[in-house]
């Protein structure tokens, strides 16, 4: 039975961010869905949002939408109410129930989260961070890292980096070379150290298309460690022995997104923060319970 095809309007007057993510949050979730976006950003004036209304005229589907200004937000359900289309205003819920806890209206404010505060500096200067710290680049500069990403090459280092940079994470990657020593700053690091581990065959098809990316097909793969199947599954499993003799947590990327490995990373970070502000449990007096504690 062939899809049914529904387009989809996103509507906002900023980036369009959070309904790019919670659209395809929910889009996830649909098999075969047959849903067409369409995407009407930036909107802020009535010569933008008639473009828009043209666009759900000649294409009807659901408008999921973002928009502070009242009369702008009032002239597009208007639009939708003729065009017989559902309209919804995603953060509506989530605003009235906080206008309710706080006890206070929230603002017509567009944009608000992409101002440039002292946060927006935070994550420039965590980019700036990744950039030079990439790939055991500036190791004296671990001293100013959030974190430190260590695993072997082609295991998701680099953009699980620059995607907590853009969440204002200074985030340092070591690859972890076969026969090549660890940078001493890793020895007593001021910093949580967390490793990143693949499965080999995944590992095994990463590494050779990068190969024939960069013009290196020519080449027999047994001829190279780098793609030697058991050289590889010797790598994986020194690298783990490696994290877990210096107290490393790993971390499996083989089945995770970027945004999955990010996340769990900064739950490790947490622990890590956690069990050094946490005081240790002081010995327990086997005798305690008979005689009482001492005063």
């Amino acid at each position: 039975m062939p899809v049914r095809q529904t387009n989809l309007h996103l509507v906002s007057d900023s980036t369009g961010e959070t309904l790019n993510s919670i659209s395809r949050a929910v889009i996830a979730r649909f098999d075969n869905p047959g849903i067409v976006q369409h995407r009407w950003f930036l909107v802020r004036s009535r010569m933008n949002l008639d473009r828009v209304i043209e666009g759900i005229e000649q294409e009807p589907g659901p408008v999921i939408f973002t928009l502070v200004d009242s009369s702008l937000r009032h002239t597009l359900e208007e639009t939708c109410g003729r065009v017989g289309v559902p309209c919804i205003s995603v953060l509506d819920g989530v605003t009235e129930m906080l206008q309710a806890e706080i006890g206070a209206r929230a603002t017509e404010k567009r944009a608000a989260q992409h101002v440039m505060d002292a946060d927006y500096f935070r994550r420039i200067d965590a980019m700036h961070y990744v950039l030079s710290h990439d790939d055991g680049q500036g190791t004296a500069g671990i001293a100013n890292a959030d974190v430190v990403l260590v695993g072997v090459s082609r295991s998701s280092k680099t953009p699980t980096c620059f995607y907590l940079a853009n969440r204002g994470v200074k985030a340092a990657n070591i690859p972890l070379v076969p026969g090549a020593p660890l940078p001493p700053e890793l020895d007593n690091p001021p910093c949580p150290v967390v490793g990143l581990t693949i499965d080999p065959v995944a590992l095994l098809d990463i590494r050779r298309h990068r190969l024939r990316i960069i013009g290196a097909d020519g080449m027999r793969m047994g001829e190279s460690e780098y793609v030697d199947p058991e050289a590889v599954k010797k790598e994986i499993l020194t690298a783990r022995r490696l994290c877990a003799a210096r107290g490393w947590p790993v971390i499996d990327v083989t089945r995770r997104s970027i945004e999955e490995t990010a996340a769990t990373v900064m739950q490790q970070v947490d622990v890590w923060h956690a069990k050094r502000v946490r005081p240790p449990h002081a010995p327990e007096d086997p005798a305690a319970s008979i005689l009482g504690s001492k005063t």
